[in-house]
């Protein structure tokens, strides 16, 4: 683990799409399962000591990921000062004021490429489906647990909602997208799971995009939730979340020019999850084609390996 130099303190049917393909993946329920488990020894990890110290180490970062242990409440309201006062760009992925564990996400070039990328995609679908002015584009806004007064919340890569059903303080979106570059896929999807339970179960779609640096290919998962009644002798209702699409992306430099390799089809977004309610004439799901997302992983060119 990574050290700071010590100084002195200073409401739809959540039944899935017809259009999405069958059930790939079923995770365990939407419990707390995040922030608490994170381990000491990973080499993004640091130790709070003061916000200078902090803000020294996030400038050293080359990832876009990493994770502050004995953040108290009123640490974390003095790096949220901090980070206002100097005007950083850093964003709060997480925050757990029972665990005092801090998530930050650093907003490289391949990252913000990774999320922007697809939900321009998503705004592109928007306008030409004439349904721009009844949706708002959230962005990183920061989103608080209720009941949790002393900081807890996070804050999204690109989210948004339908207007205006989730258009004022306090409403969550429907939307969320999260990206990660060095953040391992298990901690994108311990973000699924806390969008999901913190918001209520008022966030519908959670579409995770990762780098993988080994395997060399862009993977997309597309994540809902599911209510199964009766499975647990103790619990009549248990809300589970489901990978309805894996999709995979690679690049093939076998030819002159360029190409990629899209697997398991187009992502498609359900209508009834984004606008909370079911379609009307003329209206239906938004599908971001293969060809889009073809076009999407021209963030190939934000890599440095």
């Amino acid at each position: 683990m990574a050290s700071i130099t010590s100084r002195p303190p200073p409401p739809p049917p959540v039944s899935p799409s017809a259009a999405s393909t069958s059930v790939s993946a079923l995770s365990a329920s939407t419990m707390p399962t995040s922030v608490e488990s994170k381990s000491e020894n990973d080499p993004q990890t640091v130790r709070f000591t003061n916000v200078q110290d902090l803000f020294d180490v996030i400038n050293s970062t080359t990832g876009d990921f990493l994770t502050v242990l004995n953040v108290t409440p009123s640490h974390f309201t003095e790096i949220e000062r901090g980070r206002e006062k100097r005007h950083r760009k850093f964003r709060f992925r997480r925050y757990s004021s029972n665990s005092q564990i801090l998530i930050i996400t650093i907003p490289t070039d391949l990252h913000e490429a990774l999320h922007l990328g697809l939900y321009e995609g998503y705004r592109d679908q928007l306008v030409k489906n004439n349904k721009k002015r009844s949706w708002k584009s959230i962005g990183t806004a920061t989103f608080r647990q209720q009941g949790h007064p002393r900081g807890d919340g996070g804050e999204g890569d690109s989210t948004g909602g339908p207007k205006p059903e989730r258009v004022g303080a306090g409403k969550w979106p429907t939307l969320v997208i999260e990206a990660g570059d060095s953040e391992t896929l298990g901690e994108l999807h311990n973000d699924m799971r806390w969008w999901f339970r913190t918001s209520n179960h008022q966030v519908k779609i959670v579409i995770l995009t990762k780098f993988d640096h080994q395997q060399h290919h862009i993977l997309i998962e597309k994540w809902e939730e599911e209510i199964s009644h009766g499975l647990l002798l103790y619990c009549s209702r248990v809300v589970f979340s489901v990978k309805r699409q894996p999709i995979t992306i690679t690049r093939d430099k076998t030819i002159n020019l360029i190409s990629y390799n899209v697997t398991r089809g187009a992502l498609v977004l359900g209508f009834r999850f984004l606008f909370l309610r079911d379609p009307g004439p003329q209206e239906g799901d938004f599908i971001l084609s293969i060809q889009d997302l073809q076009l999407y992983a021209e963030v190939w060119a934000e890599v440095r390996d």
